[in-house]
Formats: structure tokens, C-alpha cells, sequence
């Protein structure tokens, strides 16, 4: 046997070694998932050298490094040390289809309120429509086509329903200025996430409830605003490749390429969330 065999023979795995530099740096299982926000059970799995849990090669090796450098290890040796163990690195995969091992369970849905209220609004401008045109013959023979087909914005102001007391969904946009408006008008008293995505982002976001308001890849360049009155739970696929502001103030360390970020944020002070 070879000398430099014989040292790969010795050398611990990719597991073993986070587990010995963590226990080293008097760290527990439940401090390294607070600070670099790996769930526990994938933690412990992945010092066991199980890496089934991680959702494919992709987030695994951004586990690996996100954990090796929070106990003090080097990361590039670690994944390099993990690509040869596992048959080098592997082909990306797109992150919609990687994420859904990270997927608990299927969310049960709940009313849509959005239809609720649309349905209302075209029965309610319907029946104007038809009480003008009843009443002023032929003058204004185009009032009975005006039925809205989205949601009204801000400024429909005449045709809003009476307030009620569904609750009020996050609203994302897709438009640079809608979303750059949007920071600029959110009160103090809601929490306001900007996202502009540099690079094709998975991302998912909740409401404080636990409610499931957006999931899917946000593409090169484009933008989503989400508002809630409380908190915003946020994944993101690929940490790296999206600018954050959060009510106004940008979050400069989101994380890196490839990385799995888990972010929550209330109002006030992003720092704070």
C-alpha cells in the first residue's frame, strides 16, 4: 500500500470531521443550526456522513461549507475533500427540482380570499354598469363592458368594495419601480421585503402565520416586493444571486452561490429579524 493511500485511509470523513472540530470548538448541535441556520436533523445526519437529507449534491456541498467554516474548518479542502468521496463534482440541477427534499410537508390551502373579493368587485361594477346604461339610453353605450379583469390597484378607488375583515395577503411585483414604490410607501408598522434577483433564484415566502404566499424561481433581473403585518419567512435557493432590502434597508451578506438561506424579518431594523 502506498504511502499517500495509507493517508487517505487515515484521514476522517467529511462527517467525522465536522463532528470532531465542532466538539473541539465546545459547540453543540443546536448552536451551529442557530448560527448557520441548517436545520438540527440535517446536522446530525451529515456528521454521520448521510447526506440524503441535504436535496442533492448542490445544497450539500453548500451544508458542508456553510459548517466547516462555522467550526473552523478549511471549506474548499472539506468540499473538495467531499466531491472526492461522493464521484466529484456534480452537474447543477435546477433548484426548484433540488428544493423539494427540503419540503416537510404539502401545504393545506385556504380560502382564496384574492377570487372572494375579485368576484365581488366584477358583481358590483356589473351591476353600476347596468344601472347607467338603463338609465341614459344610448349616451353611454360603453359602461356595460367595464368589468375589470385583475385586481383593482390603490387608485381604482371607486369601484373598492367596503372594507372587511379578510385577511390581507403579502402582495409581490414583478416591476423594479412598482417594488422601489413599494419600499418607499410601506408603513412603519408593516415588515417590507425587496428582492432583485442578480442571477435565476428558487425562492419561497410565509406570512407570520405560516401561510405559504409565493414559491418559485424568481428569474435574472427581475424583482418581488412581499409585505406582512408581523413577519416574513423567507428560503432561498440560491443565497448568493439575489439583493435583499428589508423596510428599506439593505442586507448585505444574504449568503453565497449554490447556499440554502433561511431569513425571517420583522419591522423595524433588518438586523433585528
Amino acid at each position: 500500500m502506498s504511502i499517500g493511500n495509507a493517508a487517505e485511509e487515515d484521514r476522517p470523513s467529511v462527517g467525522q470531521a465536522l463532528q470532531q472540530a465542532r466538539i473541539e470548538a465546545r459547540l453543540t448541535v443546536d448552536e451551529v443550526s442557530t448560527s448557520t441556520r441548517v436545520r438540527v436533523p440535517i446536522v446530525q445526519a451529515i456528521e454521520a456522513d448521510d447526506f440524503s437529507r441535504c436535496g442533492g449534491d448542490v445544497y450539500a456541498r453548500g451544508h458542508v461549507r456553510t459548517l466547516a467554516r462555522e467550526v473552523g474548518l478549511d471549506p474548499q479542502e472539506l468540499v473538495a475533500q467531499y466531491d472526492e468521496e461522493h464521484g466529484g463534482r456534480p452537474q447543477p440541477t435546477p433548484p426548484a427540482a433540488l428544493f423539494e427534499a427540503e419540503r416537510i410537508r404539502p401545504e393545506r390551502r385556504r380560502p382564496n380570499w384574492t377570487a372572494a373579493m375579485v368576484a365581488a368587485i366584477v358583481a358590483v361594477v356589473g351591476f353600476v354598469g347596468f344601472t347607467l346604461v338603463g338609465g341614459g339610453g344610448e349616451q353611454e353605450p360603453s359602461k356595460a363592458k367595464e368589468t375589470p379583469s385583475a385586481r383593482p390597484t390603490e387608485t381604482d378607488t371607486p369601484s373598492r368594495p367596503p372594507e372587511t375583515s379578510a385577511p390581507e395577503d403579502p402582495k409581490p411585483s414583478d416591476s423594479p419601480e412598482a417594488s422601489d414604490s413599494a419600499i418607499a410607501a410601506a408603513p412603519a408598522d408593516k415588515v417590507t421585503v425587496q428582492m432583485t434577483a442578480k442571477q435565476d433564484v428558487w425562492i419561497s415566502a410565509r406570512d407570520h402565520n405560516g401561510r405559504l404566499v409565493h414559491e418559485g424561481v424568481l428569474k435574472k433581473g427581475k424583482s418581488k416586493v412581499f409585505t406582512d403585518d408581523k413577519r416574513l419567512s423567507l428560503v432561498l435557493g440560491n443565497a448568493g444571486g439575489v439583493q435583499l432590502y428589508v423596510n428599506g434597508k439593505e442586507v448585505e451578506d444574504v449568503g453565497e452561490d449554490g447556499q440554502v438561506q433561511r431569513v425571517s424579518y420583522t419591522r423595524g431594523d433588518p438586523e433585528a429579524g
